[in-house]
């Protein structure tokens, strides 16, 4: 496929920066020369801020942007031009916020430097806001314990990225909690001051709203930006704790009203806008403190007295019926305001993000967002278990949320064809990475959020709880091609390298897959020649794919994020590791006569999950590793 090169000529002073970095992930796509296309570039503010034009005439190739953020979502679509037909077109967003977030509070702290590629690649898809997902990982000068240990960005690496990101044409805004989702700083002895329950802070105390404000601060003083996220989304059991204590009991309605304008009045203070997750207001609304439940009723004192001033998250990542949003959407007009929409790219209970279910949900989404002319849009990327994801297998998640973003009238195929421009390698690799855990014993992938394949990676390789799920079905082969495709695709250009993870993923889950099953019946069988053909041969195996595995994750852990969280994902492995040394010893046992039998692998199993929907199946890494309950 043949691509374009470009001569930059003069600039404007606004894009010198941004282009520069940009230029570094291209090296081989702006030189001089005779093949060269000249390349302009002109601010039109008559375009508004989210127009763009571009066209080719003899004297080369101009790009006329009412933003920077434009100007880079032109410039990413250039670079994934392969006819002369590509290098003329126009834009206009639907959306004035195009956003993301990043989730930097589990376990993963994205490096400055990953941070600042996430960026780049998001800026070329037309990406105009990012805000990094900060509980207790961000500096607050004062409060030494905050974020112990857990590798938060320091106040200097947040004005760091704050000038890079806008250099790109995006807004990165702070994103932090103030009411619940706080359990790794109330974990600790110097916080107790300030705790309601285990998760959640004590509302109404005049110490509380002193520290909230000098974390609003922390997280203020770096960034251009003027908005804040202040969470206060799942706040299970507000004011049951030492509030009750302190303060008696008080409905919840009332207490977060009055928490919501005490730091509502921090934000006004400090010269921030605030936006919270809408949530908690429908939770308990409901007679079954549910999100979605259309059955809501909220007081209409409560409603008048929601602060105006501050804006409302819809966070949806759940469904695919485009008419379900739309009826959100309306319910949270009712609260007094258009809300903002949180979506997601499913990098959460996932080693590669969830693509099919992400698409399918981001459509219906994005859709419902349009018809009701919503003008902001983010989308979240979660790390729920520790982070195991490579956070930028969303990027394809992310460049079909710009499409829709920018009307593109078939969104999968833009995004098909504009992924080389941003990224520089081919899409659908990525896309195929997510058959890890869409696999052929689901009745509809593209409708599936479940993590099969990561259970038959965490479970225990003796005891094998989720091996009854997949029933008598052979995956071998399906885990055999796709780490053959995998290895093979992660050898291009651009980022495909970061195919090798889930390539070596895939190596594992083919060895792992089958294995307990083949030992068990052979066993049973009294199979002796089965068993020792198992025992010296899939199992070593096994073993060595894992330790590769350990080992390249480790690499892309270190190259993508701090350190600090590391460790919880290594004891995953190390868990593994030592339990196939275990079973090593104990087959050696028993090929050698010294065992007449190995009962944890002949031991019966049976589907503990048959009420459960395939397609929805998360089984928490504690279960994974242990039918009992003490870990």
């Amino acid at each position: 496929m043949s691509q374009f090169v470009f001569a930059l000529r003069p600039v404007p002073s606004s894009l010198a920066a941004g282009l520069e970095a940009v230029r570094a992930d291209f090296p081989e796509r702006f030189r001089t020369g005779k093949d060269a296309l000249a390349l302009f570039f002109m601010e039109d503010h008559g375009l508004g801020a989210h127009g763009l034009s571009v066209a080719l005439d003899r004297d080369g190739v101009t790009v006329r942007f009412g933003s920077r953020s434009t100007a880079f979502r032109a410039l990413g679509k250039l670079l994934a031009a392969t006819t002369r037909r590509d290098l003329t077109f126009s834009e206009t967003a639907a959306f004035t916020t195009r956003g993301l977030m990043l989730d930097c509070s589990r376990n993963g702290v994205l490096k400055p430097e990953a941070a600042k590629a996430f960026l780049r690649r998001s800026a070329l898809m037309g990406v105009n806001m990012l805000m990094f997902y900060t509980e207790d990982t961000y500096e607050v000068p004062g409060e030494p314990l905050f974020g112990y240990l857990r590798g938060g960005f320091t106040q200097q690496e947040m004005r760091t990225l704050d000038d890079y990101a806008d250099a790109l044409g995006i807004e990165l805004i702070p994103c932090i909690q103030t009411l619940g989702h706080l359990e790794q700083m109330l974990q600790w002895d110097a916080f107790q001051p300030y705790r309601d329950t285990q998760h959640i802070l004590l509302a109404g105390d005049e110490a509380t709203y002193t520290f909230i404000r000098k974390l609003i601060r922390a997280a203020g003083a770096p960034v251009r930006s003027r908005r804040i996220h202040l969470g206060m989304d799942e706040a299970w059991g507000l004011g049951s704790g030492r509030f009750r204590a302190k303060f008696g009991a008080k409905p919840p309605f009332e207490i977060i009203n009055a928490h919501l304008a005490r730091v509502r009045d921090i934000c006004r203070e400090e010269g921030l806008k605030p936006m919270i997750w809408s949530d908690m207001y429908f939770r308990l609304g409901s007679q079954r403190h549910d999100y979605y439940d259309m059955e809501w009723k909220i007081p209409a004192d409560i409603v008048a007295n929601i602060p105006r001033d501050v804006q409302l998250v819809y966070w949806d990542y759940y469904h695919a019926d485009e008419e379900f949003y739309r009826k959100m959407i309306a319910n949270h007009r009712q609260l007094g305001s258009d809300p903002v929409m949180g979506g997601g790219i499913w990098t959460w209970y996932h080693l590669w993000c969830g693509l099919p279910w992400s698409f399918t949900a981001t459509n219906a989404c994005m859709r419902a967002c349009r018809a009701e002319g919503l003008q902001e849009a983010f989308m979240t990327l979660w790390g729920d278990e520790g982070m195991e994801v490579d956070i930028f297998s969303a990027l394809p998640g992310i460049q079909y949320f710009c499409e829709h973003a920018f009307g593109a009238a078939d969104p999968m195929q833009a995004a098909r064809k504009n992924f080389p421009g941003s990224c520089g390698c081919a899409f659908d690799p990525w896309v195929r990475a997510a058959d890890i855990d869409s696999l052929p014993v689901l009745k509809d992938p593209k409708r599936s959020r479940g993590a099969l394949g990561r259970a038959i990676l965490w479970q225990d390789p003796a005891l094998a709880i989720a091996d009854p799920i997949f029933e008598k079905t052979d995956l071998r082969p399906w885990y055999g091609r796709l780490a053959r495709e995998l290895t093979a695709a992660s050898k291009g250009p651009g980022l495909a390298g970061r195919l090798a993870f889930p390539a070596a993923v895939a190596a594992v889950l083919e060895s792992k897959t089958n294995l307990r099953r083949d030992l068990a019946q052979a066993l049973r069988d009294q199979n002796r020649r089965k068993v020792r053909a198992l025992a010296r041969g899939a199992l070593p195996k096994l073993r060595q794919r894992f330790e590769a595995l350990w080992k390249r994750h480790r690499a892309l852990w270190m190259t993508t994020y701090n350190p600090f969280g590391w460790e919880v994902i290594e004891a995953r492995y190390g868990t593994q590791m030592t339990r196939l040394a275990t079973l090593q010893q104990r087959l050696d046992a028993y090929l050698a006569g010294e065992l007449e039998e190995v009962p944890e692998l002949t031991a019966p199993l049976h589907n503990m999950w048959t009420k459960a929907d395939l397609s929805d199946l998360h089984i928490p890494n504690a279960r994974l590793r242990t039918p009992s309950c003490i870990k």
